[in-house]
């Protein structure tokens, strides 16, 4: 519980967390992000930790003069993108053979893969682009499509295509309106707007899917 409450604490109040990052590691706060980013894209386990909201936050620091922006976009885009291909090979190595019983393998099994196959070959660029801007969802995307044996030609392409997308939006913003004073004094609501709607399109989807249904 006390895990849940400190990741939930340095989300919501990112902010803080990164002004005490740059305190203690200086330039090598660089290196922590591009971390950060590369394990909540790269590593299926971990789809909990900050995304849209970390970007976000360091470009309102770039704006203070404590990040170099162009610098900062590129070390986030460099993360994103490799953090999905990893992911997509670790998708295409193991996820055939993820027990059925384990939690990954109920949400991911056989049948969803056929699924997720038939689907990727139509319309996975785009899953693959818009995910990226959905939290959770864009961790487990690049491994189905690894695991559904997706053209990586294909994958690859839209990978960077969304990466790109994904950071320079969200760091942009955050350069052009996180030190605004209202937002400034109000950062933690704004990190949870941003959530919001980072997850809406997934609410709007699952309950379009049950009215159909």
């Amino acid at each position: 519980m006390s895990f849940i409450q400190d990741l939930i604490s340095f989300i919501l109040h990112i902010d803080q967390h990164l002004i005490g990052i740059i305190d203690t590691f200086g330039v090598w706060s660089y290196a922590i992000l591009f971390l950060i980013v590369f394990i909540e894209t790269g590593i299926v386990i971990f789809p909990f930790l900050p995304g849209d909201s970390l970007l976000f936050a360091s470009g309102a620091f770039a704006a203070m003069g404590a990040f170099n922006l162009v610098f900062l976009i590129v070390l986030f885009f460099a993360a994103a993108a490799i953090g999905d291909t990893v992911n997509y090979y670790i998708g295409k190595k193991i996820g055939t053979s993820i027990p059925e019983n384990s939690w990954l393998g109920k949400i991911i099994n056989k049948e969803k893969m056929k699924k997720a196959e038939d689907f990727f070959n139509k319309q996975g660029g785009k899953t693959i682009i818009i995910a990226r801007f959905m939290p959770f969802i864009r961790t487990f995307i690049p491994f189905v499509a690894g695991a559904s044996k997706m053209n990586y030609r294909y994958f690859i392409i839209n990978n960077i295509i969304g990466a790109a997308l994904w950071v320079i939006i969200c760091t942009i913003l955050g350069y052009s309106f996180g030190n605004i004073p209202v937002i400034k004094e109000n950062f933690s609501t704004v990190i949870l707007f941003i959530i919001f709607l980072s997850i809406l399109p997934a609410i709007i989807t699952y309950f379009r899917n049950r009215t159909k249904k």
